[in-house]
């Protein structure tokens, strides 16, 4: 059945309803179940709303995530091609330390992810090879990101998440690794060498998984490029610029959070310290 609503009233309807919905923690039905045209457009259409009303109400984008990236859990969650949406100083927590503590307290059914980011020097532009994006590259650093949903269970399909903020609700960028400690300056050599990068994830002091960055759309750096392509072909037009960080997707599936864990990284590269992250209630 078709919405009742114009396309406009629609969209902002339910862009506060989402935003009501991560301000309380609660779960809302998946709009692609109630209206089965519900489509990546609107969806696009819905987070560009959101973004709108988390500018006016004060927030500031600090870049992006990119999610479903790792093409070993499309088939787990039902999405088959990466989705993605800002990060906002609301959301984003540098960790020099490497170690921090977070409250589960305002996310809906979280998960974790053990992810790679870059930091810009200049922003980027559509069509760049992968030296050329490399060279856009300030710092290189690994952190988690906490992703959750309004939607029960995790079943959804892709327009939904791309609503639901990009499924974002936390970013923790670990200790940043600048572009000039790659070989050659990081120009030829970063995108193999951030690809060939492996992480074991750890909770409480077992091992719950290991994974290769190379599944990462072939590598960190590959899939921020196919995300600037992307991105760029939209007409959203939500820009990129110098100072944006942006997350390039989980190594590893997404690991269930629970209160009073202890959650730790180890990667092959030593240029990366591994994070900690205890939860609480």
């Amino acid at each position: 059945m078709s919405d009742p609503l114009a396309p406009s009233a629609t969209r902002a309807a339910r862009a506060r309803q989402l935003l009501v919905a991560l301000d309380a923690a609660t779960t809302l039905p998946t709009f692609t179940g109630a209206d089965p045209s519900f489509d990546l457009a609107q969806a696009f259409a819905v987070a560009d709303e959101i973004r709108r009303l988390r500018l006016a109400r004060g927030e500031v984008p600090l870049g992006y995530k990119i999610g479903f990236t790792n093409r070993g859990i499309w088939a787990r969650y039902g999405v088959f091609a990466p989705i993605w949406g800002p990060v906002w100083n609301t959301t984003v927590e540098r960790v020099d330390s490497a170690e921090t503590s977070v409250s589960l307290a305002p996310f809906v059914a979280p998960r974790l992810e053990p992810e790679i980011m870059f930091g810009f020097r200049h922003a980027p532009a559509a069509g760049m090879s992968l030296a050329e994006l490399a060279g856009c590259v300030d710092w290189v650093a690994h952190g988690f990101e906490i992703v959750h949903t309004r939607f029960s269970g995790w079943r959804f399909a892709a327009a939904d998440t791309i609503a639901d903020f990009a499924l974002h609700g936390r970013l923790f960028v670990g200790p940043r690794v600048p572009i000039d400690r790659f070989v050659g300056t990081g120009r030829g050599e970063l995108a193999a060498q951030l690809a060939s990068l492996r992480l074991t994830l750890s909770c409480d002091g077992r091992d719950v998984e290991e994974g290769s960055a190379e599944i990462v759309l072939d590598g960190p750096l590959h899939a921020l490029r196919l995300w600037i392509d992307a991105m760029a072909a939209r007409p959203e037009r939500w820009p990129i610029v110098t100072g944006d960080i942006v997350t390039t997707g989980t190594i590893t599936d997404a690991a269930p959070l629970a209160p009073g864990q202890r959650w730790q990284t180890r990667l092959s590269d030593p240029r990366f310290a591994g994070m900690t992250l205890n939860t609480t209630a």
